[in-house]
């Protein structure tokens, strides 16, 4: 009986100090993820349309909208040489990428109205042409049309990801100040990014159920 009992104690720290150790792991992980996380969003201003509803014409004239202004907006980001002086520009451009993206609306038949604005937003993790971005709240050039509950389009619009070739995806993001391990999680050359973006994913989920 005494070794029987002796065996069960034995099994239950075995079992303690792996739930421990565990939970060590998941906190430093989520510590890691939240870290990396916000070190991208400092360096990269999103871009998000919202199309008025699902309709196959609305949906249209999303991309015709989401075309004039990235055009746009990637001139007015030309020069810009981090995320603090892109986020200065467009701020002094949003009524310029209003009025551009209210013409296509115009232009194409529609009497919408359009919305400009620059905010923080969440996005859950996102895999694009050559690169992915890990779920968690970004700077964001937001385009509001009409309604703005049809699906939406997101992208990069500093650094310019959303106009650069795959190929061209590392030396962009580096120019605009990115480091290297981040241009290689953001590009699949780190072989764990899956999972790292899923640990991302699963703490923003955990803090928003907190909040």
């Amino acid at each position: 009986m005494k070794t029987a009992a002796k065996r069960e104690r034995k099994t239950l720290r075995i079992v303690e100090l792996a739930l421990l150790l565990g939970a060590a792991a998941f906190l430093m992980t989520g510590v890691w993820a939240l870290n990396t996380q916000r070190d991208l969003a400092d360096k990269v201003v999103r871009l998000h349309v919202l199309a008025n509803s699902d309709t196959e014409e609305d949906q249209a004239l999303k991309l015709l909208v989401r075309d004039a202004v990235l055009e746009r907006a990637t001139e007015i980001l030309e020069q810009s040489a981090d995320r603090a002086e892109a986020e200065i520009r467009l701020r002094e451009s949003l009524p310029e990428l209003e009025a551009i993206a209210e013409e296509t609306v115009r232009a194409n038949g529609y009497d919408y109205a359009v919305t400009a604005e620059l905010e923080d937003t969440a996005f859950p993790t996102k895999e694009y042409d050559g690169f992915s971005l890990p779920a968690g709240e970004y700077l964001a050039l937001r385009i509001l049309i009409g309604e703005g509950v049809g699906q939406n389009w997101w992208c990069v619009v500093f650094p310019p990801l959303c106009t650069a070739a795959s190929a061209d995806v590392p030396e962009t993001a580096l120019a605009a100040g990115l480091t290297e391990d981040q241009v290689s999680l953001m590009t699949e050359e780190d072989g764990g990014y899956q999972l790292k973006f899923k640990a991302v994913e699963l703490w923003e989920r955990l803090k928003a159920a907190l909040e």
